[in-house]
């Protein structure tokens, strides 16, 4: 058949994004369709807003701190349109990365509208119907809404309309505890809210538990309530929202937020009509990425598998190598890093200790180091949070840090964990001093020490030792 385009690419996101311009670099006849707002999840309502809000929170409590250093700053004032203003200006700065203007510089053609699967290779967007061999599905995903009773009766938040809020809340009341329910409870309780967490089972729960004990403690001490349940009911109204546990616990508020995870839209795209397989949650896709229709490729949070920003991005470029280059690409998850953005961070590279120690049992060695052995945390007085390497021998299989900046740290393990460099090049590398990064260098040399400092080197040296005295 005559095709329309080489490519069709669907949702503007960070994982379409990728495709679309790396597909139209390459020269390739490509359209990129978006039903809502370029950017996606991501530079909207997800990652950079987040991340503004925090550094707004982390401003407001490094100013509410007890004299630190010698130095007691004024009390902080905050004016909750000013944050707004900060986030909303963040979004806007970014915005031009993402906009239609760049990726039709790029050689794409962008078209604003829903679209739908109408046949193999075919797709319907606005009474035009476009073909291509090769399509590339990047919806994305939405807020997943627990069943919860009376919540559809009373308005609530999520992470698509709380950037959106024009006064501060209250009491802001959290159903979740993971990454984006403990990131936004300790943001506005430092920015003045009064914060509870209602959270069944363990906060964070993919994430190392010695680090997320850390954080947990550190939020408790700046305010935020954590409470052990499940949300069960929800009553009342706008400014007056009770929210009713599992165990009879009844917690009044003026917000509500839900975070309980990610839904994958896959919903009015005629992937059902198409006999597109389908999973309990998203697209299912091999190791390729490809859909069980091998031409279509899922990538992103609307495929089952993980939902990261970084992720998406990564996938994206596996599909340009494919569908441009030829190159089959199979993802590769041994160095996925993660990291939540509370203080302290929480960044988490490759395997967790109780993933190692279930796969490994006792040939896993934990190597742990603490930020208060670490010259420059302790010359900033922020030693809290260690640094945790999982290992396999001498290779390193995964690495958990807890502390400020901790996500800046993964970079040197994910060349540890591929291959790409080895403990031992790391723990003999020539770093400035003072940094955080040393806390990696201390960790990977602790492979070696037993080698380095045994029986065999110790011989070694006598006999030099012995030789020198003699002559």
């Amino acid at each position: 058949m005559e095709y329309t385009h080489d490519v069709i690419v669907i949702g503007g996101g960070a994982a379409g994004l990728t495709a679309a311009g790396g597909c139209a670099l390459f020269g390739l006849k490509t359209v990129l369709i978006e039903g809502h707002k370029m950017g996606g999840e991501c530079l909207n309502n997800g990652c950079v807003p987040s991340k503004a809000l925090i550094a707004a929170a982390r401003r407001a409590a490094e100013a509410r701190e007890e004299k630190r250093a010698g130095v007691q700053l004024a009390a902080p004032v905050v004016e909750w349109a000013g944050v707004h203003k900060h986030v909303h200006d963040a979004i806007a700065q970014i915005e031009p990365h993402d906009s239609v203007e760049r990726f039709e510089g790029m050689g794409c053609e962008v078209i604003l509208g829903w679209a739908r699967l109408t046949g193999p290779k075919s797709v319907e967007v606005d009474g035009k119907v476009l073909t291509a061999p090769r399509i590339v599905i990047a919806t994305g995903s939405g807020p997943a809404v627990p069943p919860v009773e009376g919540l559809d009766g009373v308005p609530y938040l999520t992470n698509e309309n709380l950037f959106d809020l024009t006064e501060q809340p209250e009491h802001l009341v959290i159903i979740g505890g993971g990454v984006i329910g403990m990131e936004m409870a300790q943001s506005f309780c430092r920015l003045g809210s009064k914060v509870t967490v209602i959270n069944p089972g363990e906060l964070m729960g993919r994430d190392d538990r010695d680090s997320v004990a850390l954080v947990k403690g550190v939020m408790e001490a700046e305010g935020v309530r954590f409470i052990d349940g499940k949300a069960a009911r929800v009553s009342g109204s706008a400014g007056a929202i009770t929210v009713t546990t599992d165990g009879g616990e009844e917690i009044a508020g003026s917000h509500l937020l839900v975070a309980v995870g990610r839904k994958a839209r896959t919903e009015g795209y005629g992937l059902e009509e198409l006999d597109i397989e389908l999973g309990r949650n998203g697209i299912k896709v091999d190791a390729r990425r490809r859909t069980s229709m091998k031409h279509i490729y899922a990538i992103g949070d609307c495929r089952e598998g993980p939902r990261l920003t970084h992720v998406s991005g990564y996938e994206g470029s596996n599909v340009v190598l494919e569908i441009a280059l030829g190159l089959p690409a199979k993802v590769d998850w041994r160095a996925l890093p993660w990291c939540t953005y509370t203080e302290p961070e929480v960044a988490q590279i490759g395997m967790t200790e109780s993933e190692a120690r279930e796969r490994y049992g006792d040939k896993l060695t934990v190597v742990t180091e603490g930020f208060d052995h670490n010259d420059r945390a302790i010359a900033e007085g922020l030693d809290q949070g260690h640094c945790k390497v999982m290992l396999k021998g001498k290779k390193v299989v995964g690495a958990s840090i807890c502390g400020v900046n901790a996500g800046e740290l993964l970079l040197p393990f994910t060349q540890m964990i591929t291959g790409k460099t080895g403990t031992f090049d790391v723990g003999g590398a020539v770093i400035s001093y003072p940094t955080r990064v040393e806390i990696v260098k201390a960790a990977a040399f602790k492979a070696w020490e037993p080698t380095v400092f045994g029986t065999w080197p110790k011989r070694w040296v006598s006999l030099l030792a012995r030789l020198r005295r003699a002559f």
